[in-house]
């Protein structure tokens, strides 16, 4: 690639009467050249998986819980296979800005407890936690980023008061998850409206300056009014999510084609037992169908995809498109 700046083509395009000495021009070296997307095999409109978390513990109970070898074992067959956390605030603004050849996977976990993010008397994650088993992971593999977005309630990790900040001042992402993990589908509006200021006012509080995203809805129920999971009011505050996140079954879409919903982005369940379409079932299925996932480019300045899916493109991108 020739730099714009420092090459003109012609004498006529210069606006002199001789074109540029050979020491005029600068090449850039071949490792700082985006690659060629083909050679690579983006596809920038292919889908992403958003994965659900709950509590990572020694006895897990619930469904959606899981031991930390299991969690860890899931992280490494992430990275095996070329996977690279993002945040979902990352994902609502389509700033994937990934390696070429990798993908990006969303890690997201509900419901705020200890076994998420437990921190010792010195400051630290303890080393069980989800966060602790993440930053350990990351300690190993630093090309996997330790960062997912944590949906919490009201009273999170334990009534830590250091946990949020925490996360905020180590590039985590905080989403709302309601005050008190309502059923929103059993509230009349104004409920579902208070039970998501006051999450917001408990967040900010915590960690003032905190932007809040996106919320996920609490056992994946809206409410009766779907519109108020995205937007609404409630004593004198506002509120608007960017994205609102459901419980299954199924990889998101890309976030710049003109599919996506923002206020029904599914997610995928990970847990101790095996259910139909959990995270196992999406990775084997990405496994055996690779066009099928969001492959970057490594070229956060353009959006690449094959040719035969151009029309899948939203027209927000369409200046930063390049099909091959």
């Amino acid at each position: 690639m020739v730099t714009a700046a420092l090459l003109c083509a012609t004498a006529t395009a210069c606006g002199g009467s001789t074109a540029p000495s050979p020491a005029a021009i600068t090449v850039l070296p071949p490792a700082s050249r985006p690659p060629d997307p083909a050679a690579v095999a983006a596809n920038e409109l292919g889908q992403i998986p958003v994965l659900m978390y709950h509590r990572v513990e020694a006895a897990p109970a619930g469904e959606y819980d899981q031991t930390p070898a299991k969690f860890t074992a899931e992280l490494e067959r992430l990275y095996a296979e070329g996977y690279r956390p993002i945040t979902m605030a990352e994902y609502l603004a389509g700033a994937i800005d990934l390696p070429a050849g990798t993908h990006p996977v969303v890690l997201t976990f509900d419901d705020s407890t200890g076994a998420q993010l437990t921190l010792t008397p010195s400051g630290d994650p303890a080393p069980d936690c989800a966060v602790g088993l993440l930053e350990q992971f990351h300690s190993r593999h630093q090309d996997f980023a330790a960062t997912a977005t944590f949906y919490i309630n009201n009273e999170p990790f334990g009534e830590d008061p250091r946990a949020v900040p925490w996360l905020v001042r180590h590039g985590y992402d905080i989403g709302a998850h309601t005050a008190t993990h309502a059923n929103l589908g059993q509230l009349p509006p104004a409920d579902v409206q208070r039970e998501l200021v006051q999450n917001l006012r408990a967040i900010t509080a915590a960690a003032p300056g905190t932007t809040i995203h996106s919320m996920a809805l609490p056992l994946g129920v809206y409410p009766a009014d779907h519109g108020l999971a995205s937007a609404g009011s409630w004593d004198g505050m506002p509120y608007r999510f960017g994205g609102v996140l459901l419980v299954g079954a199924n990889p998101a879409v890309s976030p710049i084609t003109a599919a996506l919903d923002p206020t029904a982005i599914p997610r995928i369940r990970s847990g101790r037992n095996p259910v139909a379409f959990d995270s196992t079932y999406w990775l084997d299925w990405f496994d055996a169908n690779p066009g099928a996932r969001y492959t970057s480019d490594g070229d956060p300045k353009h959006v690449s995809f094959p040719r035969a899916v151009a029309d899948q493109l939203s027209p927000h991108w369409a200046s930063t498109a390049q099909s091959y």
